[in-house]
């Protein structure tokens, strides 16, 4: 069995179970629903008006000043389907009260972090921008759960060290004094209207006495004296147009000298501004190519004496390691020509005296052959002298000097060796 529940505009129905164990919900605006006892659960939620009214007190705003903010916000749950759905799902089962205390803690915090950016000036004199915009701002958070705000306005701002009425007293004073100013100002046009307009009497009453007076005193006048104040008259009158012209004509010297020093200001600033571009172009057709090439020379300068100092480091090395070759080699032949002599001493010592005059044998033709050498290429000696004993002599000379070129050229004394003794002495 079951009941059939209806709700009026104000309040939405929401039914959740059915007779098959369904969770389905169905949400009912002003109708009524079928409810199965003790499976259906059927919950209403209100969709009257809640009017809210938040109040953040002794906030400080951008400029620092502590003040206490009051609004007033008018929300409601919306009714679409799936805004409705969330709404439920928010506060279903929740009081009116619980309700309230949500969406009120929601605005509040959006009002206090809104005041924190704002000048208090900003807030005093533009309540409906500033009303706006903590509207603007809370409506997508409490969107989210369903709610709409309706409308939003600052009931009352004020502050406890009277900064706001220290602004109303600086704006009455500014009223009052451009009041004051105002009256003064008319008091003042008027006295000076009062007196321009005595003035103006008494120039015509001073000016109706003069007639007068001129009146008297041409009619006692005589003729002549008549005829020579206006003859003086004349001439003043000349003089002045005279001096008159003389002044305007002087103006409009100085006014063409002031003309001509403006040209000549021009002309001078047109010059200056030639010489200038004749300068930068001059630099830049012959000083920055001049410049250019004179790095060009200093870096091939530059390059050359490096070649030439790593040509001369190279040559320098070069008959270094020559140097070092030829020395090496040179130690090397005196070396071995050390260690000759030294062997040809030891075969010496052991050969004896008979081996000695061996090898002086043996070398005797490669000598003579060597002193023969020059003469082989003689076709003839002729020994001039004038003695026939004389020749006998210079032959005698040379073979007496021969051991000795043997003993410099060999190093063995012929004149030492048996052998050769016995044949000399026979």
């Amino acid at each position: 069995m079951g009941s059939c529940l209806t709700v009026g505009p104000n309040e939405a129905l929401v039914v959740s179970g059915g007779c098959c164990g369904s969770d389905e919900k169905t949400y009912i605006v002003g109708g009524w629903s079928w409810a199965w006892w003790l499976i259906s659960n059927a919950q209403r939620l209100s969709l009257e008006i809640m009017t809210l009214q938040p109040r953040c007190e002794d906030v400080e705003t951008a400029e620092g000043v502590a003040i206490t903010v009051t609004g007033v916000a008018q929300v409601k749950v919306m009714t679409e389907q799936d805004l409705l759905a969330v709404a439920c799902e928010q506060f279903l089962g929740k009081s009116i009260m619980e309700i309230k205390s949500v969406l009120l803690q929601t605005l509040e915090g959006h009002l206090r972090s809104i005041l924190g950016t704002l000048t208090v000036e900003q807030i005093y004199q533009d309540r409906d921008q500033f009303a706006k915009l903590v509207r603007d701002v809370a409506a997508p958070d409490v969107g989210r759960m369903g709610i709409e705000i309706l409308s939003f306005t600052i009931k009352d701002v004020y502050d406890k060290l009277d900064y706001l009425s220290s602004l109303g007293k600086t704006q009455i004073a500014a009223v009052q004094r451009d009041a004051d100013i105002g009256v003064a100002e008319a008091e003042r046009d008027a006295g000076i209207r009062e007196a321009e307009c005595k003035k103006e009497m008494m120039d015509v009453k001073f000016l109706a006495d003069t007639k007068m007076a001129d009146s008297k005193r041409e009619l006692e006048l005589q003729k002549a004296s008549f005829n020579q104040e206006i003859n003086t008259k004349k001439a003043e009158s000349q003089l002045a147009y005279e001096l008159q012209a003389a002044k305007e004509q002087q103006k409009i010297r100085l006014e063409e000298i002031e003309i001509q020093v403006v040209q000549r200001k021009k002309e001078i600033t047109i010059e200056e501004k030639e010489i200038d571009r004749t300068e930068k172009e001059l630099i830049a057709v012959v000083k920055r190519p001049a410049e250019a090439e004179a790095y060009k020379m200093q870096q091939l300068a530059e390059g050359h004496k490096m070649k030439t100092v790593l040509i001369a480091q190279a040559e320098a090395e070069k008959i270094k390691k020559i140097g070092e070759a030829e020395a090496s080699s040179i130690e090397a032949v005196g070396k071995a020509e050390a260690e000759k002599m030294r062997l040809k001493a030891e075969a010496y010592q052991q050969y004896g005296e008979a081996a000695k005059t061996a090898l002086v044998l043996e070398a005797l033709p490669k000598i003579a052959s060597k002193v023969a050498a020059p003469l082989a290429k003689t076709n003839e000696i002729v020994i001039l002298s004038g003695e026939s004993n004389r020749v006998t002599g210079e032959v005698n000379r040379l073979l007496a000097e021969l051991p000795v070129s043997v003993n410099a050229l060999t190093g063995v004394d012929l004149s030492k060796i048996p052998l050769l003794q016995k044949m000399a002495t026979s």
